[in-house]
């Protein structure tokens, strides 16, 4: 991958993230990780950053980022978290309250690291073995 460059700097900052749901409920349907992935990459498109890669099994979702420097990595996940779930919860309303009696989506917690040391590919094939939900 190529660095980006802005207007005072050369950067490649890629992260790869893990959400998982609320009590590890097994809530995400296939429609539900298709409109995430939209929803992932309007966010990223806000921040100047690139959503290279995202998919998800029925309890968690992995997405592979591009960060622009000038977002704050924690201010950035909690973006992609409550749109995310403020939207799905909307859109979803039916499906979600099956399984949460309040508002909620997320679990409080999420995986972030770094992908320097592992080769953009390999993380690539990782997110696309994801097995996808009914």
């Amino acid at each position: 991958m190529q660095p980006r460059k802005g207007s005072h700097s050369v950067y490649s900052i890629h992260l790869h993230l893990v959400f998982v749901t609320k009590y590890r409920r097994k809530v995400i349907s296939a429609p539900m990780l298709e409109r995430m992935n939209e929803i992932f990459g309007q966010v990223c498109c806000k921040t100047n950053s690139i959503l290279l890669e995202f998919s998800g099994e029925s309890d968690h979702v992995h997405a592979l980022v591009d960060l622009h420097p000038d977002n704050n990595i924690s201010a950035f996940i909690g973006s992609l978290k409550s749109a995310s779930s403020r939207i799905l919860r909307k859109e979803f309303e039916s499906h979600l309250e099956q399984f949460y009696s309040k508002s909620v989506l997320w679990s409080g917690s999420y995986y972030v690291a770094s992908t320097g040391g592992a080769p953009i590919e390999k993380i690539k094939a990782y997110i696309k073995s994801q097995e996808m939900p009914d």
